[in-house]
């Protein structure tokens, strides 16, 4: 019998093959207004929301203006949103939907989380068939809370809705700092990192998350 109840997972990067799209899209928008970001800092703010992160961006090389925020962020979601309606090698990164079934046989629910905000996320749904109670339990977008990570509010939100009290029955599975960041500052049980995205091994090492994996394959044997 496992300790855990939900498992929240990442998307871009964690369950979805990212090949480097979402930064190609960060730095396109920034590209018109001729600011020009390095992919691997781009890479850095990988998993925030992303009007944070074009925020932290232009913190860095650039100066905070919120009306070039909104405008850059409006592009860059147009941009996802395209990619993702055309995108024909778009697919679950391998096993994701074997261990979403694995979980599930074993009453353990499985939430999707992601940096993206819903009219993203929902393009991504639908394009790999996730529907919500067939393949996966639930999803959250980092615009439908008051904060994205590293903040615990969308995770404290699936707890709300699913009835579970105590974050120590939830494990948390992303590829980016902000990911462990967040499974720490809900409490989560268990807080995976998967080296399919965006960071390296040695990168996550830094962050010190429970477990580092180089395939979601190697998640079930941690959890039942």
């Amino acid at each position: 019998m496992s300790n855990y109840s939900l498992v929240v997972f990442d998307m871009a990067g964690t369950t979805v093959r990212d090949k480097g799209n979402v930064a190609e899209a960060f730095i396109n928008a920034l590209a018109r207004h001729n600011i020009t970001v390095p992919a691997e800092e781009v890479n850095k703010v990988m998993g925030w929301r992303k009007k944070e992160a074009i925020r932290i961006l232009l913190q860095k090389f650039h100066t905070v203006d919120e009306e070039l925020i909104d405008t850059l962020h409006e592009q860059f979601t147009q941009n996802m949103i395209a990619f993702y309606r055309q995108d024909e090698d778009l697919q679950p990164l391998p096993f994701a939907e074997d261990v979403f079934t694995a979980l599930r046989n074993q009453n353990i629910k499985v939430a999707l989380n992601t940096g993206f905000t819903r009219a993203i996320t929902d393009v991504l749904l639908e394009q790999l068939n996730w529907t919500t109670g067939n393949v996966v339990d639930d999803v959250i977008a980092s615009d439908e809370v008051q904060e994205g990570r590293p903040h615990p509010f969308m995770i404290q939100e699936l707890m709300k809705r699913h009835g579970i009290e105590d974050a120590s029955a939830i494990v948390k599975v992303g590829d980016t700092e902000v990911d462990v960041q967040e499974g720490r500052n809900a409490g989560c049980g268990l807080v995976v990192a998967v080296t399919t995205g965006a960071y390296t091994r040695e990168a996550l090492e830094e962050y010190q998350p429970d477990k580092i994996i180089d395939s979601l394959h190697e998640l079930p044997s941690l959890i039942l």
